[in-house]
């Protein structure tokens, strides 16, 4: 079963960087897209980012020009680096791996990430 794994939340200034990664317990071979999305308190779940596996990248439109995602398919490993971080972008962030031929679509278990005023 493909468990991706979350780490890198914590608490942080506004104005301060965290670096999010999630590593999938599957082969890079397998994996077609790649994706974050976070879940602030009391509202719904929503697109962060995602990457596809030819590297093509989307992004909200509050975390664009802030957030970058990228991937390391040597290591089966998706990252989120968050800079310029606001309080709004308080939230649990959840990793997503999407797999080929119709393999699944699988959910982390989420990180928090806390950006104090």
């Amino acid at each position: 079963q493909v468990r991706p794994v979350e780490s890198g939340g914590g608490l942080v200034q506004a104005g301060g960087s965290l670096r999010l990664s999630c590593a999938a317990s599957v082969s890079a071979f397998i994996i077609n897209d790649m994706g974050w999305y976070r879940q602030p308190p009391g509202k719904q779940r929503e697109l962060v980012a995602v990457i596809t596996s030819g590297g093509s990248t989307n992004y909200a439109d509050s975390v664009k020009g802030r957030f970058t995602i990228s991937r390391d398919d040597a290591k089966n490993t998706v990252y989120l680096q968050m800079n310029s971080l606001r309080p709004e972008d308080t939230a649990v962030y959840y990793c997503n791996v999407n797999l080929r031929w119709g393999n699944g679509n699988y959910w982390g278990q989420g990180t928090q990430v806390t950006v104090s005023s």
